[in-house]
């Protein structure tokens, strides 16, 4: 082992390869310590082999989302489309590049759901729902 209980090939790794091998195995260290959620960061990817787990993707309509990141910030809205459209592209660089999967794609997720038509609230009621839905049918055996 090299420094720091890294591997001597960890030594090696650029950076942003480092950052990641330890979110990765801190997200797996949360989830094996208790119940958590975790947004972003290949979460799904980082706990694919571990059974209780639950991914969730949630998108909005463009201009529902630019209505609300420009009250959240207060910014313009154009400052917010902008905000929105680089944030979006550096999550799915993200998670394409350290997942080899692409991002939002609704295969990769339990549920998809859409704030525009659900709300915040309806979304965090549908998820809570799906959740005990999927108590019920692992406690029953189906």
């Amino acid at each position: 082992m090299g420094a720091k209980g890294f591997h001597s090939g960890y030594t090696e790794m650029p950076l942003n390869q480092k950052v990641f091998l330890a979110q990765f195995e801190s997200i797996q260290n949360i989830a094996r310590a208790e119940s958590c959620i975790i947004v972003g960061r290949c979460a799904d990817y980082a706990l694919e082999s571990f059974e209780n787990v639950t991914n969730v993707f949630i998108c909005g309509d463009l201009e529902d989302k630019v209505v609300r990141v420009s009250e959240l910030y207060q910014i313009s809205k154009e400052k917010a489309l902008d905000l929105i459209t680089k944030t979006d592209k550096k999550r799915a660089n993200y998670y394409n590049y350290y997942s080899n999967r692409k991002w939002g794609v609704a295969s990769t997720y339990d549920i998809s759901l859409n704030s525009t038509r659900l709300g915040i609230d309806g979304c965090a009621e549908i998820i809570l729902q799906f959740l005990d839905l999927r108590r019920q049918r692992k406690s029953s055996g189906k």
